[in-house]
């Protein structure tokens, strides 16, 4: 396995809100985290590198994660902290309320590998050259979407698209959506929507898919396609191979 995070600021916001990380324990078990900072005074940097700090310094406590339910237990409890350390930030420093972040998660142990998020960050898994997103977005149109009262054509230029309806610090309660998927795949791409909103998911398959390229250099070579784009927004991504560097 071969893993590679970056993260840049792009062409139009003057500072980097976003938090991006991977981590792998004693187990070789990895957690691959992206955050999407919100508020101002630049309090959504703090917000995401709240949560990236936090959910790090917990899974670099234990040696190995133990069972399926064990992880989302974990997981659960992780959000919660979180949630409860941004509010009492916020409170803390008047400056820095409306303050949050978003929050996708990768957990890949020998057993299982399990997503979670909150917000509009995603989690995509790449299976047989198809990329294949496993979040939902908590966002205003997404719902619309759900509802029927949007065609995924029409939330794409929707003007309230970045409308969250569920984030880190913005409510008393954060409950994380969590996915249990399938580990037959090549690899595993987290990412803020800088990413997403930039390129779409064909033009990702072909970067990631691309024999040429070392992974560190698929991994920039998407964030320089977003900023060839016009780099609207800070862009983070997190990639882990499956099969590259087995056998090393």
């Amino acid at each position: 396995m071969k893993s590679f995070y970056l993260t840049d600021t792009g062409k139009v916001r003057t500072h980097n809100e976003d938090s991006v990380t991977i981590l792998k324990n004693a187990s070789n078990e990895y957690l691959m985290i992206v955050c999407d900072g919100m508020g101002g005074h630049r309090k959504g940097e703090v917000a995401s590198s709240l949560a990236i700090a936090a959910l790090g310094k917990r899974f670099n406590k234990i040696s190995s994660m133990g069972s399926k339910l064990d992880a989302v237990n974990w997981l659960n409890d992780s959000v919660n902290e979180i949630n409860n350390n941004i509010l009492a930030f916020a409170s803390e420093n008047p400056d820095s309320t409306g303050m949050g972040t978003t929050l996708v998660v990768a957990l890949l142990t020998h057993d299982y590998l399990i997503f979670g998020n909150i917000g509009d960050s995603s989690g995509f898994v790449l299976k047989n050259g198809e990329l294949h997103k496993v979040t939902k977005d908590h966002t205003l149109v997404n719902l619309l979407v759900q509802a029927g009262n949007l065609t995924e054509e029409e939330a794409k230029f929707h003007p309230k698209k970045n409308v969250l309806m569920k984030a880190l610090g913005a409510a008393e309660k954060c409950e994380i959506d969590i996915f249990d998927v399938d580990m037959t795949i090549d690899g595993i791409l987290l990412c803020s929507d800088g990413l997403t909103n930039m390129l779409s998911n064909d033009q990702i398959e072909k970067v990631l898919n691309d024999p040429e390229l070392e992974i560190e250099e698929k991994v920039s070579k998407l964030i320089r396609k977003c900023n060839a784009r016009g780099g609207t927004d800070n862009i983070s991504v997190a990639y882990l191979s499956i099969n590259e560097g087995r056998g090393n």
